[in-house]
């Protein structure tokens, strides 16, 4: 899987260009614009990341022995099923949207500690849970600062990723 898919490097650098999106028109347009597009783009995550990684030059599969492959379909299938909480939230109180998604997507990072053997998704896990925890309980009230934060996260991670599986395949 770390392999194959350079360390989750396509997956994250889509999804966070999925946040900036919606934290770019959750800021210049309006609150609802922003939740759309995180979820409903969100929907695209999987087909989009498969189209990079093959841009890539990488296959974008694993053997069909391989059981991680299901650890990832599964760890991606918490995100819609929690998005309930998410809407439960946000009908109370619209500006904890972004950091209880926050707090969703960095919970079902944690399999990819074991899906991808990288410790670096336990510390993205804790980054987005703790800091989306922290603006919903403390943050200034901000619509789309939780996106804003989780787009550069995911971003920074999806690049730290590919070059630790790079330097990897160096060795």
């Amino acid at each position: 899987m770390r392999f194959n898919f350079l360390g989750g490097f396509a997956g994250q650098l889509v999804s966070g260009i999925i946040w900036l999106a919606a934290a770019a028109l959750g800021t210049w347009l309006s609150p609802g614009a922003g939740m759309a597009v995180l979820f409903f783009g969100s929907m695209g995550i999987f087909p989009l990341t498969r189209l990079l990684v093959r841009l890539m030059g990488r296959p974008g599969k694993v053997s069909p022995d391989n059981g991680l492959w299901q650890l990832g379909s599964q760890a991606a299938f918490t995100v819609p099923l929690n998005f309930l909480l998410v809407g439960a939230i946000t009908l109370n109180r619209e500006n904890c949207f972004f950091p209880a998604a926050m707090i969703v997507v960095g919970t079902h990072y944690l399999p990819f500690i074991t899906l991808y053997g990288m410790k670096m998704f336990g510390i993205l896990a804790g980054l987005l849970v703790s800091l989306g925890a922290g603006l919903a309980l403390y943050g200034p009230d901000m619509f789309s600062l939780g996106g804003w934060v989780t787009a550069a996260l995911l971003i920074a991670f999806a690049f730290l990723g590919r070059s630790l599986v790079l330097l990897e395949e160096k060795r």
